[in-house]
């Protein structure tokens, strides 16, 4: 991804997040099966990380180990989107 670094099991605030760029803010959600009964913890998980700033992107299990490169692409976009703003 370029220059940009990412942290593996990165903490903000009381929340652990799968994958974080810092620098950029931004957040990537790798989501199995047990985020389909927990919605309303994911969701006040989420209003905290945008408050502080932080953008997320969220993939499901299956898409990250099917569609490799179409999550990449997904990531790359937004990494570029900010880049421009």
């Amino acid at each position: 991804m370029g220059d940009v670094h990412f942290r593996n099991q990165h903490a903000i605030g009381n929340y652990i997040v799968d994958f974080c760029a810092p620098r950029k803010k931004l957040i990537i959600e790798l989501d199995g099966s047990q985020h389909l009964e927990q919605k309303e913890y994911d969701e006040e998980r989420s209003v905290f990380l945008k408050s502080k700033g932080y953008r997320i992107l969220r993939f499901w299990n299956h898409e990250v180990m099917n569609n490799t490169d179409s999550v990449l692409t997904v990531i790359w976009d937004s990494l570029k989107e900010q880049n421009e703003t």
